[in-house]
């Protein structure tokens, strides 16, 4: 239940329920505070079993953690039915997106050199098979469009 809570911090809440509570009634408040949580937990343990009787037989093995998206989606992801794996190990993003970059910056990408080798139509209606985007120099900036912006 508190398993983010270091020795520090557990140190310093004792301290606060005596400094709070003095020592002689934080016996009884550590009573009560179980006490509470102990009726706490058998409530949301009554409700649970109520709620799977409700449910029928057909829901016997459901447990209310798959009700977490995380838990679900892990719990069916398990089996890999759908080839997830597959496409994951055969998806490289770095190449991907080294192939977006380069598009944007106007460069020509090995994969997609030989789609883009087809003619290309010119404004004046003509193919250019020659004419390829230099990059741009060292200092210079890439041309601003402010319609794309």
């Amino acid at each position: 239940m508190f398993n983010d809570i270091g020795a520090l911090e557990l140190v310093t809440l004792v301290v606060l329920a005596v400094l709070i509570f003095g020592p002689d009634k934080l016996p009884k408040v550590i009573q009560d505070v179980s006490g509470f949580i102990r009726k706490i937990r058998a409530f949301s343990d009554s409700a649970k079993k109520d709620i799977r009787e409700e449910l029928g037989p057909e829901f016997k093995d459901f447990e209310f953690e798959d009700l977490n998206p995380k838990t679900f989606i892990r719990k069916q992801l398990d089996g890999d039915e759908l080839g997830l794996k597959e496409i994951r190990n055969g998806f490289d993003l770095r190449k991907e997106m080294a192939d977006v970059t380069d598009a944007v910056n106007g460069h020509e990408s090995e994969s997609a050199s030989g789609a883009a080798s087809g003619p290309s139509l010119t404004k004046g209606g003509g193919t250019d098979l020659q004419k390829k985007p230099q990059p741009p120099a060292k200092d210079e900036r890439p041309p601003f469009d402010a319609d794309a912006t």
